[in-house]
């Protein structure tokens, strides 16, 4: 059985940092594509960052402020928010997906992904 789960969330001052963790199990993660969504109130879904292939994608919107990485002996991938803004208020939400090709526009989908985790709230006080 598949498992997605995130922790890492919570509050923090406009101009600080969290770090979100993914932990992988029940599945061959190290050739899955892995991203992280997001979904503000009254928002659909976002895609904010993924690692497909060899390919990494970052949003406009969080480009040079968050990063993705994976562990793959770890089975974990990880989200380093920095400088963050109260507009990155959201619910945050790990993704896998068996593919392995590189960035394709669909990857922005939700149903191009196959595991979700439950998300994570990360609120950023102004």
């Amino acid at each position: 059985q598949v498992q997605l789960v995130e922790s890492g969330g919570g509050l923090v001052q406009a101009g600080g940092s969290l770090r979100l963790s993914c932990a992988a199990s029940g599945g061959t993660f190290s050739t899955y594509a892995m991203g992280w969504f997001r979904q503000a109130p009254g928002k659909e879904r976002e895609l904010v960052v993924s690692w497909s292939g060899s390919s990494i994608y970052h949003a406009d919107s969080v480009a040079g402020r968050f990063a993705i990485s994976r562990d793959g002996a770890k089975n974990t991938v990880s989200l380093q928010m920095n400088r963050l803004k109260p507009e990155d208020t959201a619910v945050y939400y790990c993704a896998a997906g068996r593919h392995s090709g590189g960035w394709s526009p669909a990857l922005r989908l939700l149903s191009s992904w196959d595991y979700w985790g439950q998300g994570t709230q990360v609120t950023v006080s102004s």
